[in-house]
């Protein structure tokens, strides 16, 4: 119960948010609190809008069955999981979380046909159950960068890892709006360990499986497995326009700056052996290896300086050798690519029907909401200061949380409450612009019909 409701009532009992000293992970997720997220918090209404991209029955060319035909997934306590979910309207997908409160929720594609009723169909003898729209969606995590941080491991994440994400969201980010020309992408933290990316103009939702591997390949650079040192191999004599823009806007500078201040990459013979595998020439690896190695012991320079001599002494070598063999060339440009480039799960971007987990559904190991993230600011994010269900039920004990951020007006509370920001940001900054031009398309579609409707019968 929150405040405004214990008033009303006349009683002082509010949600049980007690205070944390030893977090556990119940201690920031267990189904009390998601009954009261869901329950309050969750904005049904945006997430519906967005899914149905204009198709609100209010115009003549809408599609009314769109939204019932998309994919939603469940898991639920005990690891439970339910696909094939569909809604066809806001009220039943809204009743259905209620109900079962899942402790995930992911998105899936638009199918032919009601994926509720899919056994239905099937018994038709004709296979009508495929997908035909889906989210151009791509998935980066943490856990893929593990080679080359140091700070953390696995799961773990912290804000000298964090840097990494960041770089790859600037990365891949500028190549969709310029190399692909798209207007409406989604960024959002995953709620522990990564970022995902949505993008939803029309073109990209239409994508065949076949242009979808076709796109993610573009953005394909780390070769062979993790037991290869050199997983990076930059042929030719130039660097692609693509590559060439993200080393000299993003890679370069971050290798040199943020990765080298807060990993310290050279500082030691266990992380310097593991760059100096990744030079082709074994005469090259022997001299700095043993230049390094002599000054081991006898330079007092921090460990970030240290890094940064080194970092030198190794461009300097690189460039005054080059010319022994062609895969020197581009040596630098591949240590640089191998520590900084975006880490894609490409198989995920490949397959209309993949699962991706939804925006401002709650992380079932952190608590945490996943919350978008704008591009344009990414530096600014922080994921260990995203919201968890606690502190989002605190903020409503005292009153400084509306209790339903679902309605989409300007209320003054949901612009300053912790999620209300978030849900301010993804309304303002994706979804008003997103529906504008949906909508669009739907009346350009509808007057082109009944154009040609008209022309048949001008005879």
């Amino acid at each position: 119960m929150v405040r405004e409701e214990a008033e009303r009532r006349g009683d002082d009992t509010m949600i049980d948010a007690p205070q944390i000293t030893n977090p556990k992970p119940e201690d920031f997720f267990n189904v009390h609190y998601l009954r009261i997220y869901y329950g309050n918090l969750f904005p049904y209404t945006d997430i519906h809008k967005w899914l149905s991209y204009g198709h609100d029955g209010k115009h003549p060319g809408c599609d009314e069955y769109y939204f019932g035909r998309r994919e939603f997934s469940f898991t639920l306590e005990n690891d439970v999981y339910l696909r094939y979910k569909s809604f066809k309207s806001v009220s039943s997908l809204e009743h259905a979380i209620k109900s079962c409160f899942p402790y995930k929720i992911d998105i899936g594609a638009v199918y032919s046909v009601d994926p509720d009723k899919r056994h239905a169909y099937s018994q038709t003898g004709t296979n009508v159950f495929t997908p035909v729209e889906r989210e151009l969606v791509f998935d980066i995590d943490i856990t893929d960068y593990d080679d080359v941080r140091y700070c953390c491991s696995g799961a773990d994440v912290c804000s000298k890892c964090w840097p990494l994400m960041t770089v790859a969201i600037k990365v891949i980010h500028t190549s969709l709006k310029e190399d692909f020309g798209f207007k409406h992408i989604l960024w959002v933290f995953s709620g522990r360990r990564g970022v995902h990316c949505w993008v939803c103009d029309p073109k990209a939702r239409r994508m065949t499986n076949e242009q979808r591997s076709a796109v993610a390949e573009y953005f394909r650079v780390y070769k062979g497995n993790e037991n290869n040192a050199r997983k990076v191999a930059l042929m030719g004599y130039s660097l692609h326009p693509f590559l060439a823009r993200s080393y000299v806007d993003f890679l370069k500078g971050f290798f040199e700056g943020e990765l080298q201040a807060n990993q310290s990459i050279f500082s030691t013979k266990d992380k310097y052996d593991k760059i100096l595998e990744m030079i082709s020439d074994e005469d090259i690896q022997s001299e700095l290896r043993e230049k390094w190695e002599k000054s081991a012991n006898r330079s007092s320079l921090s460990e970030e300086a240290i890094s940064l001599v080194r970092w030198d002494q190794l461009k300097n070598t690189l460039q005054s050798k080059k010319h022994k063999a062609p895969t020197l060339r581009m040596c630098v440009e591949e240590i640089v690519f191998t520590f900084a480039y975006p880490r894609i799960d490409l198989e995920v971007s490949k397959q209309m029907n993949h699962l991706l987990k939804a925006p401002f559904c709650v992380h079932p190991k952190t608590g945490r909401v996943c919350v978008p993230i704008d591009p344009n600011n990414c530096d600014e994010f922080d994921p260990l200061a995203v919201p968890t269900l606690s502190q989002l039920i605190e903020e409503i004990n005292s009153g400084g949380s509306k209790m339903d951020v679902d309605d989409d007006d300007d209320d003054d509370d949901t612009d300053t409450s912790i999620l209300g920001k978030s849900i301010k940001f993804f309304r303002s900054s994706f979804l008003e612009p997103l529906l504008k031009s949906c909508k669009e398309e739907i009346e350009s579609l509808y007057k082109t019909k009944i154009g040609k409707s008209k022309d048949s019968f001008s005879w």
